[in-house]
């Protein structure tokens, strides 16, 4: 006979927090949002913490090089997608490394024969202003000069002027080679005051362009991210069928941390990944695996050796899994079952393994309600998919704009690498749909609002730090009525605009 849950399966809106005792004390400039990343053992720090608890969701539509910059920069990692050549998710790492560094490498080109509307095309994708012009129209070509907001304006040039007619020419240009040094270069900067110095090599081919708003944006950004080397961190997607070619390739270009990317990971191929990963790297090299959705699915997944588990499956804004399949379990539920499970299991045997929370946050408070439940961080689609920093198209819909966003298991996708088990190469079914979203602005002032309330609530709990949290949370569940309580009621909302 199968097993039943006595229990109903329940999600984060049938949940709130108790106000507990504040002391004077206890204000949000205090809080610290600092949590492990990884497991360790009784009496000891952690190898990899980061400094707030949020990482961006191992997709194509969230985690880019562009969003891992962007996050590393606010405290949190990016975990790289996997679900594309090995090559082109190592030079993604390779640029989020790099960039922390001072030098970036350009993602915004044309060629003197393109056009002003090519132009437009370029910054409107990427919101980058300052467009270098190669003699291919790539990253690399040979640099004959750039075109930035201030070299053309749209009311007087038409869109298919020359880029050739209005670039800045290399001879109008500052520029210096590509063995200058990061503080050489902003000296440069400093001195001609301008915003870009170009970095060439001895063919005249770019190699690097820095910025003067990186130097800003460094001393604004106390809480980034960044490894002993002063770069920014980055995490990786690894699947359980290419594993033996991706992690060498992607530990070789400077990944901090990997993630088993799987609907379901309570199984072996899991196991194998991590035994390879152990047999070859030791446990210098720091893997999340996952999903699941007990506490029997946690034990496995630690006693195999992962450095941090992921808890959720079919909770996701784009997830069909359940739907579909029929598995899953509500957000909230497995979270607390997964919770008493890593606290058990760090009783037994002084190994704090850390757990993810994947899915099912749908507003702010959910955050602070999954902290408080026992996750140690959140891992977030949707939330970031909305931002500039995301890597897919802004559109137009009825006026107002939006972010593209699919999932995983879409057909878009096309990742049966995550999904499917029977190595067709080819999805036998979708666990995911293709989307839109609320386009939101950009990621620095999102997350800033976001955690300004996680640390508005903790202080509220009495709580300044995420371990205190977790001890002194008082969680009530709450019925439909009041849940319709807590919102605006009885009233006629005035319009806003």
């Amino acid at each position: 006979m199968a097993f039943y849950y006595e229990e109903p399966s329940r999600t984060f809106s049938e949940y709130l927090l108790v106000p507990g005792y504040s002391s004077s004390e206890c204000i949000p400039s205090k809080v610290s949002l600092k949590t492990p990343l990884v497991k360790f053992k009784k009496g000891e720090e952690s190898a990899l913490s980061i400094n707030i608890p949020m990482v961006s969701a191992i997709m194509q539509s969230v985690s880019d090089d562009n969003l891992a910059i962007a996050l590393a920069q606010e405290g949190g990692m990016s975990f790289i997608y996997g679900s594309q050549p090995i090559e082109s998710q190592a030079e993604m790492i390779r640029k989020v490394k790099r960039y922390r560094a001072g030098f970036v490498v350009s993602d915004s080109n044309v060629s003197p024969e393109m056009t002003l509307q090519d132009v437009l095309d370029i910054t409107e994708r990427t919101g980058h202003s300052t467009v270098a012009v190669t003699e291919n129209g790539k990253a690399n070509g040979k640099l004959l000069g750039i075109v930035t907001n201030k070299d053309y304006r749209i009311s007087r040039m038409e869109p298919d002027t020359k880029v050739a007619d209005f670039m800045t020419k290399l001879e109008n240009l500052v520029y210096a080679g590509e063995e200058t040094t990061l503080k050489e270069a902003n000296d440069i900067i400093w001195e001609h005051k301008i915003n870009c110095l170009p970095l060439v090599n001895k063919n005249q081919e770019l190699v690097y362009l820095v910025f003067r708003k990186d130097y800003d944006t460094h001393k604004k950004n106390e809480n980034e991210l960044i490894d002993d080397s002063k770069r920014y961190m980055v995490g990786a997607g690894i699947n359980t069928r290419d594993y033996r070619e991706r992690v060498p390739a992607l530990l070789e270009a400077g990944a901090d941390a990997l993630c088993i990317d799987s609907s379901e990971g309570f199984s072996e191929w899991q196991k194998l990944t991590i035994d390879y990963i152990r047999e070859n790297y030791g446990d210098k090299v720091k893997v999340g695996a996952g999903n699941v959705v007990d506490g029997e699915g946690f034990r496995f997944l630690a006693e195999a050796g992962a450095d941090f588990v992921k808890v959720g499956i079919g909770g996701g804004a784009i997830c069909i899994t359940r739907e579909q399949k029929g598995i899953g379990r509500g957000q909230a539920t497995a979270l607390i079952d997964v919770a008493r499970a890593r606290d058990a299991y760090y009783r037994e045997t002084g190994i704090y393994v850390p757990i993810c929370s994947d899915g099912g946050i749908v507003h702010d408070y959910h955050i602070t309600l999954a902290l408080a439940m026992g996750a140690d961080f959140i891992m977030l689609g949707r939330y970031f998919a909305r931002f500039d920093e995301s890597p897919t198209k802004k559109v137009n819909v009825n006026g107002s704009y939006m972010k593209e966003y699919w999932g995983e298991g879409s057909a878009r996708a096309r990742n049966w690498q995550r999904y499917d088990m029977g190595g067709d190469k080819k999805l036998s079914f979708e666990e995911g749909v293709d989307s839109l979203v609320p386009y939101a602005g950009s990621l620095k002032d999102n997350v800033g609002l976001t955690l300004s309330k996680v640390r508005s609530t903790m202080c509220n709990c009495g709580a300044l730090t995420i371990p205190q949290l977790q001890e002194k949370a008082k969680i009530t569940l709450v019925s439909a009525t009041s849940i319709v309580e807590g919102g605006a009621h009885d009233v006629l909302l005035r319009d806003k605009r």
